[in-house]
């Protein structure tokens, strides 16, 4: 299934709900690593959207990265 032609293209430092592949291009950190953080009981930058899909929160993801001196 194809995107509309019509969709407006949102530059990721906008968005505020990233895909993994979004978040690891951002970030500069692998996707297996991110997935890796998401799944710890404490993790508060994730979401789960209604078609299941686990989507990391940008702003949150940043105040973890800025908390943190090893990922």
């Amino acid at each position: 299934m194809s995107a509309p032609k019509n969709k407006p293209f949102v530059p990721i430092p906008q968005k505020y709900l990233l895909d993994f592949y979004e978040a690891a291009e951002y970030f500069g950190i692998g996707i297996n690593r991110i997935r890796e953080l998401t799944k710890e009981p404490d993790c508060e930058f994730a979401v789960r959207t209604s078609d299941r899909k686990t989507k990391i929160i940008r702003t949150k993801f940043e105040d973890y990265i800025s908390e943190h001196r090893i990922i």
